[in-house]
């Protein structure tokens, strides 16, 4: 009998640690956006992000990591590491200080640690402060690493139907002051075509991340607009590895796969008031053209850095617009066809 029971108990404990593993990777909940011409989806949990946003009719623009491989439901502590779930998530910044302001993880403190950022603001869940067809308001976890909660509300804008205004509030929550900006970072498939604006050569600074795989990224500046040239790495490289640093010349950049184009406007700010060690605009792609599976697109966006007493806030935002896109795969095209667009979405 005592065997019997053993036995049982052994099956009990094996099935709650299979369970407890189907739970943790379980689909995660998803408040839909519709207006009948644009959707997003927002998850509450891991991190409360963005993970789709495009046409009605057309697949998510995003790049949203295949979630049935990851932990949905991580336990949130100061030694967490990163899950890489991608979409659309919010940093602080500038990187160097993620780990330099806090007491909560004293290791990663004295290494000056440049990598995760911060668990609480991007795996942890969100409260929902509010939620409908048109709206949705999350309230992050109060974080013990960089010493703020954010709020972000996610809203169809009524008067652009193929449009979604993100706004992201931080509070600071401790005794002392706190000093960041507020870093929008969007992820797309590494072979999107993407366009910024820029006036100037000088306003671009490359930071290459070559090794034994990886050439630099390689890039062109015609008629006031960057774009990002998908060339094959040269002979020895498997792959384009790098990231741009970009003052913009307008508060907007475009990026362009198959039958549609996404745009991010925000409030274009003055070089002094953007992190030294940052760019207002950030393009980070690594690019294997023979698996583009394994790379990706960051499009981001640094807001003013700022220092926040006890309870002061700061807020930024954007607008994203996604449009069908039915001309051919060219930058002279693509640069055509976002002129034609300049008067409807105020820009030049």
């Amino acid at each position: 009998m005592q065997h019997y029971a053993k036995l049982i108990g052994l099956l009990g404990f094996a099935l709650s640690v299979v369970l407890g593993a189907t739970n943790a990777s379980a689909e995660i909940e998803r408040l839909k956006l519709n207006n009948g011409v644009v959707k997003a989806d927002i998850t509450p949990e891991i991190g409360g992000r963005l993970v789709s946003f495009s046409l009605n009719d057309q697949p998510n623009f995003l790049l949203l990591a295949d979630l049935n491989t990851k932990d949905t439901r991580p336990q949130v502590t100061p030694e967490s590491d990163n899950i890489s779930y991608l979409g659309h998530e919010m940093w602080v910044g500038p990187q160097s200080q993620w780990w330099m302001q806090q007491k909560a993880n004293a290791k990663r403190a004295v290494e000056k640690a440049v990598w995760p950022p911060d668990p609480y603001l991007i795996l942890a869940k969100n409260t929902v402060l509010e939620h409908s067809a048109e709206r949705v308001v999350l309230k992050s976890p109060e974080s013990p690493v960089s010493g703020v909660q954010m709020v972000k509300a996610y809203a169809l804008v009524p008067e652009r139907k193929n449009s979604l205004r993100l706004q992201v509030r931080a509070t600071n929550i401790r005794k002392e002051n706190v000093a960041w900006d507020l870093w929008f970072n969007t992820r797309v498939p590494s072979n999107t075509l993407v366009y910024v604006p820029v006036a100037d050569a000088a306003d671009v600074l490359q930071k290459n991340l070559e090794d034994a795989s990886n050439a630099p990224l390689v890039y062109t500046i015609n008629d006031g607009v960057l774009s990002l040239d998908m060339t094959q790495p040269p002979a020895g490289k498997v792959s384009r590895k790098g990231k741009l640093m970009i003052q913009p010349s307008q508060g907007w950049m475009a990026s362009f796969r198959d039958k549609q184009v996404f745009i991010v406007q925000f409030p274009l700010q003055p070089k002094s008031t953007i992190h030294p060690e940052q760019g207002q605009i950030e393009l980070y792609n690594e690019y294997n053209p023979s698996n583009l599976a394994k790379g990706l697109m960051e499009m981001e966006v640094h807001a003013p850095y700022k220092q926040l007493a006890p309870k002061e806030f700061m807020i930024a935002d954007e607008t994203w617009t996604i449009l069908e896109y039915k001309g051919p795969a060219t930058r002279n095209a693509h640069v055509a066809f976002l002129r034609k667009l300049a008067p409807e979405l105020g820009f030049k």
